[in-house]
């Protein structure tokens, strides 16, 4: 098997995601044992060819040899090419690798609000994503969609709540991120989008862990039981998962508690409206 020597993946230590697809590579063989290193350890001396910020947004791939350095979707190709080839040329069409430029984007300068993780402050270096309003708002619209969806469908199958729309669940859901927000609005923009990706995060992990239930009702009967069963669940792992991140993101942990009042209030104004 062949194994692409003398190169090392800078990756962000911080983030699952990176922890894992890296050690993949590496307990495959397509790297050296040296293969990787975490990017708050780079050298001074590597740091006079290596650009600091590209390498925090987009997977530095580091030539030893020549002291050259690639970034991003070519360096996962280099590094997938050892082995398949084919992936590799395909990867490098046009219109394919436009595609996996801008997928790979969406999920690095959004890595931090998928996967949180606690400032590390020992290091000198930190492998922190570049602020970038575009992608997160996709990120946000992308999200809400999943949620929007969801909640529709399983919707349908709870009699004690009248069944809406998508425009319904639309309104619920981003009306959430305006509620949260007039209770943050004097902080900077960063901040607050920073906090609606988080919010946003939630609310599709929550949307994935109802889908397995929306899956099995295919196939086989649930009654209405199990469904609010899982419904109840799913928010209190939402709701716990929504302190922890606000406690990261050194928040006001109030925001947690509004968080499940919005939903409250929009029951009840469902329920009343017969909306």
């Amino acid at each position: 098997m062949k194994t692409l020597e003398h190169h090392t993946l800078l990756y962000d230590e911080d983030c699952p995601l990176c922890q894992v697809y890296t050690s993949g590579f590496i307990k495959t063989g397509m790297l050296d044992q040296n293969g990787r290193q975490p990017y708050s350890t780079i050298s001074p001396e590597s740091q006079n060819f290596i650009n600091l910020e590209r390498a925090s947004n987009e997977i530095a791939l580091v030539d030893n040899k020549n002291k050259t350095v690639i970034y991003g979707i070519d360096s996962l190709l280099k590094v997938i090419g050892v082995r398949f080839s084919i992936i590799e040329k395909i990867g490098h069409i046009k219109p394919v690798k436009f595609l996996l430029k801008k997928l790979y984007s969406f999920i690095s300068y959004n890595r931090k609000v998928i996967i949180p993780s606690e400032e590390n402050t020992t290091n000198r270096l930190q492998c922190v994503p570049s602020f970038n309003v575009k992608y997160r708002l996709l990120f946000i619209l992308f999200s809400s969609i999943i949620t929007m969806f969801t909640l529709y469908y399983f919707s349908k199958n709870l009699s004690i709540i009248p069944h809406g729309s998508f425009m319904r669940e639309g309104f619920i859901t981003i009306g959430q991120l305006l509620f949260q927000g007039l209770l943050i609005y004097k902080l900077d923009k960063k901040t607050i989008l920073n906090y609606f990706g988080n919010v946003m995060t939630i609310s599709l992990m929550g949307s994935l862990l109802l889908v397995p239930l929306l899956l099995i009702h295919l196939m086989v009967e649930i009654s209405e039981t199990i469904f609010l069963i899982g419904f109840g669940i799913t928010v209190l792992i939402m709701f716990i998962e929504h302190f922890r991140r606000v406690k990261l993101l050194k928040l006001p942990s109030f925001l947690s508690y509004t968080w499940v009042l919005y939903r409250i209030l929009i029951v009840l104004i469902i329920l009343i409206l017969n909306l």
